[in-house]
């Protein structure tokens, strides 16, 4: 019996080892949606009889996104990526080439795959840039991209979760009158991760970063251009060391990280000053300094805290209820540094060097399924909350020419590429 039960263990591998075989490899897709979008999905055997599996978005980013769970029950395949909420269901096709099904995402919506070959296999990363690594700690390297050019150098730097190569399309738009050079952040792309311990990827650890690529690379006061995120770095070194630039171009990326009102007060950046003044209180020894550190508590941060909290919960009551929303992947490389770079946060007041400002203002407000009552709310949200911080800007920094786009996406640079290609060299025309 017990050899009789090994051999059906192991004809069963077999048969689990032949189907993923068959669906081993890479297929493509094109998703029709708001805009066409390339997937490839690369599959390739794990332990017997399982399968893991990496889906690339190749217009949007070279990256490629872990798939949480993947299937192969006869011809039917199914995976998700937890992290995107995304699913798909589909059949192999008879002659092992071909994978219909439904993408859900939101929303559903047909979409074949198909296996890809020498002839019709689409390449990640078509773009013609050069790509070189630069350390800026030990241990820690940074992947760096330069796409030519001639000119003034302008250093392209990215949102939280892209790496450099998100910025292919838009920079190579800029080599006719520019040095065109992108950075991927720590933690992302083919950069290194280091360990999240102390400042590793604080605001300033990550713009140290940056100019010590910009030291590596000899670039003599360049432009540095930020998205989203990136704002920090830029704020970081437009308030510490200004000299160094001959300017920065926030791209939707002049938010509290870049710049805070203190008239305004933010959830996320009010927290870690809470935090960090409660640690300060539980470690004083002192009664004077214990009596010092609850008196400005009592003065600032919780006065503070309490505003944004009565701020967040009216904002939180716009938003839908995500049902059975995945538990997040401890273990996700990008979720760790992203989490990391978030708690760095720090407040940013003083810019001292020339900027331009681009906003959406107001928001594409297109994304998760809302009813109008929450529509409403969400884009009166957008407008007072983005509104607000161009006007910080025009306030608070009086070197800053500030640009709205109405109803742009938050990637700026790509939703309304003509607009900020024209504003973004005017302005750097106008640069000393």
């Amino acid at each position: 019996m017990k050899k009789l039960a090994l051999c059906l263990i192991t004809f069963i591998s077999l048969l689990s080892g032949l189907h993923a075989q068959e669906i081993a490899g890479d297929w493509q897709a094109i998703l029709h949606n708001k805009k066409d979008l390339r997937l490839i999905l690369h599959i390739e055997k794990a332990d017997i009889g399982s399968l893991k599996a990496t889906l690339f978005s190749i217009d949007q980013t070279t990256d490629g996104m872990p798939v949480t769970q993947i299937e192969l029950k006869g011809s039917d395949l199914t995976f998700s990526l937890e992290m995107f909420h995304i699913s798909y269901k589909g059949t192999l096709s008879s002659d092992k080439n071909a994978i219909a099904g439904t993408w859900a995402q939101r929303e559903t919506n047909p979409l074949k795959f198909e296996r890809a070959t020498k002839s019709t296999a689409w390449v990640i990363d078509p773009h013609k840039h050069n790509v070189q690594f630069v350390t800026v700690e030990p241990g820690v390297k940074l992947e760096v991209l330069d796409w030519g050019g001639t000119g003034r150098p302008v250093v392209l730097l990215t949102g939280l979760g892209n790496n450099a190569h998100i910025f292919d399309d838009f920079a190579e738009k800029l080599t006719g009158k520019y040095h065109v050079y992108g950075i991927t952040r720590r933690g992302y792309g083919a950069s290194d991760t280091p360990p999240v311990a102390g400042d590793a990827y604080s605001a300033n650890r990550l713009g140290d970063d940056v100019l010590t690529v910009v030291d590596k690379l000899g670039l003599q006061k360049p432009v540095l251009v930020g998205h989203s995120i990136a704002g920090e770095e830029l704020s970081s070194i437009g308030s510490r060391f200004p000299e160094r630039v001959a300017g920065l171009v926030y791209l939707d990326a002049g938010y509290p990280y870049a710049l805070y009102d203190s008239t305004r007060g933010d959830f996320g950046i009010d927290g870690i000053a809470l935090r960090e003044k409660m640690t300060e209180l539980s470690n004083a020894q002192d009664p004077s300094a214990i009596r010092a550190v609850i008196a400005q508590l009592l003065k600032t941060e919780l006065p503070q805290y309490e505003r944004d909290l009565v701020a967040r919960q009216k904002e939180m009551e716009a938003l839908p209820d995500i049902p059975n929303r995945p538990v997040p992947d401890k273990k996700d490389r990008r979720r760790i540094s992203a989490e990391a770079i978030m708690a760095g946060e720090q407040k940013y007041t003083d810019i001292k060097c020339p900027v331009l400002a681009i906003f959406a203002d107001p928001h594409d407000m297109s994304g998760p399924p809302m009813d109008e009552k929450q529509k409403a709310a969400a884009a009166a949200h957008d407008a007072e909350f983005t509104e607000g911080q161009a006007k910080a800007w025009e306030r608070m920094v009086p070197t800053a020419k500030v640009i709205r786009i109405p109803n742009a996406n938050h990637y700026v640079f790509k939703s309304n590429e003509p607009e900020v290609l024209k504003d973004l060299e005017e302005w750097l025309d106008g640069l000393k």
